[in-house]
């Protein structure tokens, strides 16, 4: 088994799914909760060495000083979500890892996410010193604690689209840096900082982050593993399942109508038109990756403060069949947000740690189904999706039992064939 902790730093450490994460974790560590929801649990990933969760240490960065164990409080409050007995079990667990938190950055999220922030939050530096003191941030972190490594996960709220042209070589990008003016959202900062640390990054949300040219460029310069983005929890994800199954029995979806109504913090900033843009893109583009067409299809996403963290989504779908006849499918997904996404971001994790374990850097492709918007090359049907994890856990399993292995790849001098290329670069980088 690989020895010493990994640190766990979250964006927007103080949001529900960051909260969710946080309390999970604590409640694994305690054995208070059991493994539902937690794909890494699963028997066909038991040969991997994943981290255990007793060497997950949390930190993270955040535009809001609130306290972490008042945000789960809060949250099963409105959203009559966790067992109170919980939480009163993991309260000082949650108190004590205050001390881990630091304030972010809010370099081009937009007006509605900078209206969320405290007025402390620090604002006149150049993304180039926001950079450096992240950097700072993720360095002490790992010191303090004696981290052997770091993955860093955005879990922040949704970001404006980038549709911004910037260069597809970093030496250009990092030199924009230093001019206030520099077109980089604050998910592509954090990145940045992350690799300059010698940290992984995972972008669970729509925002650009490392998914441009010129950031995997520095990610392999630093020899770090990403991946991303958007969380894959739950319409989209029943999208991926579905489409696949009107395909191969080569019934024609004329249609595809989807709503989606939910209260929570997320719902605020997707209240706004351009954030919720970003959205909908990352949710809209699937249907036609997968049927080789584009049907008629509305994605709508509406803010409905009583609903707190609990999201419905309804789908109608209209469909051709035989001679001609319309038929139609229609159902209903009712989920805690919070609650979905959480254990994925464990997932995340141990699967990005025991890749970089192995050697690998770049896009990890094999973490597609993850996520609404994969980048790297694979495949975008959940079932394909899901065998190509497996078959990357087979294959990493097997390479270090050939071999003995168990830590660093640095140790052990194995590096693992790479699972992703350079996302092409679009003609204006857009989410």
């Amino acid at each position: 088994m690989a020895e010493g902790s990994v640190g766990l730093w979250l964006i927007g450490a103080k949001g529900g799914v960051a909260t969710t994460v946080a309390l999970g974790l604590q409640a694994l560590r305690r054995e208070l909760a059991d493994n539902v929801g937690l794909v890494s649990s699963l028997p066909q990933f038991a040969a991997l060495d994943l981290v255990p969760w007793d060497q997950i240490v949390v930190g993270g960065h955040d535009i809001r000083s609130a306290s972490l164990y008042d945000e789960a409080v809060t949250l099963h409050s409105n959203s009559r979500v966790f067992d109170e007995r919980l939480l009163k079990a993991c309260q000082v667990d949650l108190q004590d890892l205050e001390s881990n938190f630091r304030p972010g950055t809010l370099h081009n999220v937009g007006p509605t996410i900078e209206n969320l922030a405290d007025a402390d939050t620090r604002q006149s530096e150049t993304p180039r010193d926001a950079v450096s003191r992240l950097r700072d941030d993720l360095e002490e972190f790992r010191t303090n604690h004696n981290l052997r490594h770091v993955v860093v996960v955005n879990v922040a709220s949704t970001e404006p689209p980038f549709d911004v042209e910037v260069p597809a070589n970093w030496e250009a990008v990092e030199a924009s840096l230093a001019q206030n003016e520099c077109p980089l959202p604050a998910s592509s900062l954090y990145a940045i900082a992350a690799f300059g640390a010698k940290c992984s990054y995972v972008n669970f949300t729509p925002s650009i982050g490392s998914n441009l040219p010129a950031m995997c460029e520095l990610a392999e310069l630093h020899g770090q593993c990403h991946a991303g983005r958007d969380g894959k929890t739950g319409e989209t994800l029943l999208k991926s399942v579905l489409a696949p199954m009107f395909a191969a029995r080569h019934l024609e979806v004329m249609s595809w109508v989807g709503h989606n109504i939910f209260g929570n913090m997320d719902g605020v900033v997707l209240n706004d038109p351009a954030n919720k843009q970003a959205k909908v893109a990352s949710k809209d583009k699937l249907l036609a990756e997968i049927l080789g067409y584009a049907p008629d299809s509305l994605v709508s996403i509406e803010y409905i403060k009583s609903l707190g963290d609990w999201k419905t989504a309804w789908d109608h779908v209209h469909f051709r069949g035989f001679l001609g006849t319309p038929m139609t499918l229609q159902f209903t997904w009712q989920g805690c947000d919070s609650l979905l996404a959480a254990p994925l971001v464990l997932d995340l994790v141990r699967f990005t740690e025991r890749a970089g374990r192995s050697g690998e850097t770049g896009v990890l492709s094999h973490l597609g189904s993850f996520f609404k918007s994969p980048m790297g090359e694979g495949p975008v049907e959940f079932s394909q999706q899901f065998q190509h994890l497996t078959e990357w856990a087979q294959q990493t399993a097997k390479a270090s039992s050939q071999n003995g292995l168990s830590g660093s790849a640095e140790q052990n001098g194995v590096v693992a064939e790479r699972n992703g290329s350079h996302p092409p670069q679009e003609a204006k980088n857009g989410a």
